[in-house]
């Protein structure tokens, strides 16, 4: 399996409330350049639905959103040996260094974006960020079979408290 390197810096200032970590960047995200970068990813429609916001379609608007409501967004992993964008085929994960973030950005949750972003926090960086991961559920292709939208965006509502306080 090949060996992949995270490629994306992460979106953050130092207005940043929560950060939302997801694995690794999928192979079109990394094509696109930006995170999330499948179309059939819901991620982006979810946060829109959330907020009621219009379509982000190009890198500029997508950061000005999150910047603009106090996301910050990155991946737990900085390598890994992955197939693809299959979480499951993940062996010898590098964790990403998350002090430029928490040290720049006032920080109040970190919440992982699918069962692996889970695991892969708790083994590898909560202990030395001082964060306990808060489970979001994957807005990957793969997972929305599990998921309708309405329960994702549902889902994603736990993250709201930490950005309007």
């Amino acid at each position: 399996m090949p060996e992949v390197l995270h490629t994306l810096a992460p979106v953050f200032d130092a207005h940043s409330r929560i950060l939302i970590l997801g694995t690794m960047p999928s192979p079109k995200s990394r094509q696109t350049g930006f995170y999330y970068g499948n179309p059939q990813n819901k991620f982006w429609r979810v946060l829109q639905t959330l907020f009621d916001s219009p379509p982000l379609v190009t890198i500029e608007q997508k950061t000005a959103f999150l910047l603009g409501h106090r996301i910050a967004l990155f991946d737990v992993l900085h390598a890994c040996e992955i197939q693809g964008a299959s979480d499951a085929s993940i062996q010898n994960p590098v964790p990403n260094d998350f002090t430029p973030i928490l040290s720049k950005a006032s920080i109040q949750a970190v919440f992982t974006t699918g069962k692996t972003a889970t695991r892969l926090f708790e083994t590898f960086c909560a202990k030395q960020t001082g964060f306990s991961p808060i489970y979001l559920p994957s807005t990957s292709p793969a997972n929305c079979a599990n998921f309708t939208f309405e329960a994702l965006v549902e889902a994603y509502r736990v993250i709201l408290p930490y950005l309007l306080s």
